[in-house]
C-alpha cells in the first residue's frame, strides 16, 4: 500500500530507492547503528526490496546492512543491536531479499582492554586524548568497505544523512541523473559512491514514520522499545566512521550517540546513568567502573611519569607529564574488571583479549609470564585454555635477586625489566645487529637521560 499525506515524503524516497537500485551492479552498505536514523533507512530499503520482488524483479546485487560492535557498547545497546541484526537476517531469508546484516569488531589487538590494559594506554580524555574512535570503529568499518570493493570494484554506501528540513523530491529520475546527483564519489574511500535518500526528512517525522501502525519495523523490531531508548537523550547521533557530504559537511549518522559503558571523555556519564534512572540498576556496578577509572586516569600514583616511547615531557605549568597506566594499574584494572564480570555476570572482556593481553605483558616486563593467567584462576576459579602452557621466564626468588642488583647499583629496575625481555625475545636471531638496535633503542630512551640534557640546557642559558 502506498504512502500518502504526510508519509508522502517517505513513497518518494522508496520509488527512488528502487531506481538507483536497479541502475547499475555495485552492492550497497548501509551504517546501521539500531539508532532512528539508520533504522529508518534500513526500513525504507526494506520496503522497497520487497516491492521489487513483488514486481519480479531480480535482486541480484547485495545489501550489506553494517553494525559497528566496539566491544565496550552499553549493554542494553548492544543487546538491541544484536537482536535487530539477527531479526534483519531472519526476515531477510523469509522475504527472500538480497540484505544481509552483518556485525563488525575490532581486531583483539586494538580493542579498548587490550590497549588501556596491555599496553596502559590512559582512557580518553578531553579535549582531544581520543585514540578509541578509530582503533574500536573506523578501522573495522575501513576493512569491511575495502573487502567488499575487493570483490565488486565498486561499492555504494547510503548514508542515514538528515538536514531536518522539508522534503521537496523530483518525482522521475534519470541514469545521468543518478549519477550525477544522487551517487557522489566518496571523499575519502576510493571507489566508493555515496547515496543519502532521507537527507531532508524532519526529527518528528521520522518518529511518526517509524511509530505508524503496529510500532514494528519491517523485520519485526519493537519500534517503541527504541523511542523509549531515546528518552531523556539527546536526539542527535554522534559522527559515523563512514565519513561526511562533501558539498554540505553534514555529519553522518551511521553509529549509536548512546556511546562506550566504560568512556571518560566526559565528567559523568548522563547517557549511563540516564538508563539508571529509568531502572537499569545492573549498570550501577558498570557506572562505578567506569568512575573508578576516571579516578585512576587522573591520580599520578597510577601513570608512568613519560610516554610509551620512553619520552619526558613537561607541561606548560613546569610540572611533569604523564605516560600511561603502569604495569601495577593495569593489574589493579584487570582485576577489578574480572570481579565485575563476576558480580554482573556480563562478558565484558573476552578470552581473545585476555590472550592479546597476556602476551603484551609477556613483553612489557612481566618476568614471571604468569600474572594474569594467575590473576584470572584467583578471580575466576578456573584456568585459562593456555594456562598449563605458560611457564615462568624467572621464579620469584631470581626476580627478587634482579630487584636487589637494581637497587644496590642504583639502576632502575624497569631498564634492568626490559632488556632481559629484549635479549630473551631475540636470542634465537643469527644476525646479531638486529639485537644490538633494540639494545640500543632501550638504552637511548629519553627517561633515562632527561636529568643530564636538562643540565646542559642549563648550563647553555
Amino acid at each position: 500500500m502506498p504512502y500518502t499525506d504526510k508519509f508522502q515524503p517517505f513513497e518518494d524516497i522508496i520509488r527512488e530507492i528502487m531506481v538507483v537500485y536497479k541502475h547499475d551492479e555495485r552492492p550497497w552498505l548501509i551504517g546501521y547503528s539500531g539508532g532512528k536514523d539508520s533504522t529508518l533507512l534500513v526500513c525504507l530499503v526494506y520496503e522497497a526490496m520487497l516491492r521489487l520482488k513483488a514486481a519480479g524483479a531480480e535482486l541480484k546485487k547485495k545489501i550489506y546492512v553494517i553494525t559497528s560492535d566496539t566491544m565496550v557498547e552499553n549493554p542494553i545497546v548492544k543487546n538491541y543491536m544484536h537482536s535487530s541484526n539477527e531479526s534483519i537476517n531472519e526476515a531477510a531469508s523469509k522475504d527472500e531479499i538480497c540484505i544481509e546484516a552483518t556485525i563488525i569488531y575490532p581486531e583483539p589487538e586494538q580493542t579498548f582492554w587490550s590497549r588501556v590494559i596491555g599496553l596502559g594506554y590512559p582512557t580518553p580524555e578531553p579535549p582531544g586524548f581520543r585514540w578509541c574512535t578509530e582503533r574500536l570503529k573506523i578501522n573495522p568499518m575501513n576493512k569491511f568497505v575495502n573487502e567488499r570493493i575487493e570483490e565488486s570494484g565498486e561499492i555504494v554506501i547510503l548514508l542515514g544523512v538528515r538536514k531536518g528540513e522539508s522534503l521537496t523530491r523530483q518525482k522521475t529520475i534519470t541514469a545521468r541523473e543518478i549519477e550525477g546527483k544522487l551517487l557522489n564519489m566518496h571523499n575519502d574511500i576510493p571507489n566508493a559512491y555515496v547515496y543519502n535518500p532521507i537527507t531532508e526528512i524532519p526529527n518528528d517525522l521520522v518518529w511518526e514514520f517509524l511509530l505508524k501502525g503496529d510500532c514494528k519495523s519491517p523485520w519485526g523490531s519493537d519500534m517503541k522499545y527504541l523511542f523509549n531508548l531515546y528518552q531523556g537523550e539527546s536526539m542527535g547521533e554522534e559522527q559515523s566512521v563512514l565519513g561526511e557530504i562533501d558539498r554540505e559537511k553534514i555529519p553522518v549518522t551511521g553509529n549509536s550517540r548512546f556511546g562506550c559503558w566504560c568512556c571518560t571523555m566526559v565528567k559523568e556519564d548522563k547517557s549511563l546513568q540516564n538508563f539508571i534512572d529509568k531502572g537499569a540498576k545492573e549498570l550501577i556496578p558498570l557506572r562505578n567502573f567506569r568512575n573508578m577509572l576516571l579516578r585512576m586516569r587522573e591520580d599520578g600514583r597510577y601513570r608512568e611519569n613519560k610516554r610509551r616511547n620512553g619520552a619526558v615531557y613537561k607541561k606548560a605549568d613546569g610540572t611533569f607529564g604523564l605516560g600511561p597506566f603502569t604495569m601495577e594499574a593495569r593489574q589493579k584494572i584487570l582485576e577489578k574488571l574480572l570481579k565485575l564480570e563476576e558480580q554482573t555476570g556480563m562478558e565484558l572482556i573476552t578470552e581473545a583479549e585476555l590472550k592479546v593481553i597476556d602476551k603484551m605483558w609477556d613483553e612489557e616486563g612481566d618476568l614471571s609470564c604468569r600474572c594474569l593467567v594467575d590473576t584470572f584462576y584467583q578471580v575466576k576459579g578456573y584456568k585459562l585454555p593456555w594456562d598449563d602452557y605458560k611457564t615462568q621466564r624467572f621464579d620469584d626468588e631470581a626476580i627478587e635477586a634482579i630487584k636487589e642488583v637494581a637497587e644496590k647499583y642504583d639502576i632502575p629496575v624497569e631498564l634492568i625489566t626490559k632488556l632481559i625481555v629484549s635479549v630473551d625475545k631475540n636470542k634465537l636471531l643469527t644476525k646479531s645487529t638486529k639485537l644490538q638496535k633494540a639494545f640500543d633503542q632501550i638504552i637511548n630512551q629519553g627517561w633515562l637521560h632527561y636529568d643530564a640534557v636538562e643540565r646542559v640546557f642549563d648550563n647553555e642559558d
